[in-house]
């Protein structure tokens, strides 16, 4: 008995292994590389094992070939800045995890991320394969962790849990935004100061560092960026002095009226998240607001990342159709895609957003342009397996479309 279910056990795995390690190519398709390659056009794209095996090669032997038909291939599309998998319902507060009050530096929100919440799938049927998830914090400027995940739906599904650091800066309800950069000044400095003692010391037998020590550390060491929403331009040159300050990596989420300062901007490499339908001011440090903003951004060479305005945990899916607005007001149709990929990874550090050979297969194949509003996800591969798009909006017009001797919605 016991050897029989150790032959069934090991028997699954195989067939798991060998359905993961399949071969897929995807021919004559207009390939959207957001890399310095640019649009290829009847390409072939080979995926096995989760990453992009072979573009164009000479000779290819699949298990599964798909033919797109001149159809366009883009890279997974990359949500940020929203709770997508801490949030189900807004109004609903025992289905909200992504703040507190006690929350600060050490604020870890991934363990609460839901990979089977209802608001993944629908997201998929945007294009959109991974997210960056952010804490909204609590009482402190310092709100919490980034965190990446995959939308597979699969348990396991995160993928980096400290890929930033959040900080609250720019204009307060109460109080003074110059008591927020002097916070975290002190807190940078504090730290410093913590590491050159401890180099002096050379003691071996240390503690080991908090959470909170380890971040500030990767901060000042450069290998974690601290994203700030800040609108006003005077707020925006004021984080350009303390990232040269420190030398940290530094994103800024909102940017209004970053066009103001477009060249300090592009000459400090501050990437800069917008929503591309911001165009009426929302306060006085948005006075600046424009759908021309990504565009003019782009231009000045500043690293742009469209991501979605007010409630992007449930309307991320609308991603393509913001690039769509970025593009009709000024921004480039590959400007308009690298902001929703390559720029994103880049600026994050998470593996994807272009399709090269050796990154990771997050894919989409879209009925035509993916900026167009009739245009439409055909498949979808995540992590090189390919994943269903169907959503429960689906599942409810099906079910409320379905006719029946029962009343409305009974089907069965």
């Amino acid at each position: 008995m016991t050897k029989f279910k150790v032959s069934l056990i090991t028997g699954a795995l195989l067939v798991s292994s060998s359905a993961f390690a399949q071969v897929t190519a995807i021919t004559n398709a207009t390939v959207h590389t957001s890399t310095e390659q640019g649009i290829l056009k009847d390409a072939t794209v080979v995926i096995e094992n989760g990453k992009i095996t072979a573009i164009n090669p000479a000779s290819v032997a699949a298990d599964v070939t798909i033919d797109a038909k001149d159809q366009v291939l883009t890279a997974g599309f990359i949500g940020s800045m929203n709770q997508l998998g801490l949030v189900e319902v807004g109004a609903v507060s025992r289905s909200r995890d992504a703040g507190d009050d006690k929350a600060g530096i050490d604020f870890d929100t991934s363990s609460a991320f839901n990979p089977r919440s209802s608001l993944i799938p629908y997201a998929r049927k945007g294009g959109v394969t991974q997210n960056v998830t952010v804490p909204h914090g609590g009482d402190s400027i310092f709100a919490g962790l980034a965190f990446v995940a995959d939308l597979s739906g699969k348990f396991g599904s995160v993928t980096d849990k400290h890929s930033a650091l959040v900080v609250h800066l720019g204009a307060k309800s109460d109080g003074s935004r110059a008591l927020s950069y002097k916070q975290l000044v002190d807190k940078l400095e504090g730290h410093q100061q913590s590491l050159a003692e401890k180099d002096d010391k050379k003691d071996k037998k240390a503690k080991k560092p908090s959470l909170e020590e380890q971040v500030l550390t990767q901060i000042l060491d450069g290998k974690m960026p601290i994203v700030t929403h800040l609108t006003r331009a005077s707020d925006i040159l004021e984080i350009i002095k303390i990232k040269e300050q420190f030398d940290i990596n530094v994103i800024i989420w909102g940017g209004e009226d970053a066009q103001l300062v477009k060249t300090q901007l592009a000459d400090a490499q501050i990437p800069v998240i917008v929503s591309a339908v911001s165009n009426l001011p929302s306060d006085f440090d948005s006075l600046h607001a424009s759908l021309e903003t990504a565009g003019v951004l782009e231009k000045a060479g500043v690293k742009v990342i469209l991501s979605i305005g007010g409630d992007g945990s449930h309307n991320v899916y609308q991603l393509r159709f913001d690039a769509g607005i970025a593009v009709s007001n000024g921004m480039s149709h590959e400007g308009a895609l690298k902001a929703l990929t390559a720029n994103v990874a880049d600026s994050f550090g998470i593996e994807g957003g272009t399709i090269a050979k050796g990154q990771r297969a997050d894919l989409v194949l879209w009925s035509a342009d993916p900026f167009e509003i009739s245009t439409h996800v055909q498949k979808m591969w995540i992590n090189g397996e390919e994943v269903s798009t169907k959503s429960r909006h689906d599942k409810l017009r099906d079910r409320y479309t379905t006719d029946s001797k029962l009343p409305r919605a009974y089907t069965k």
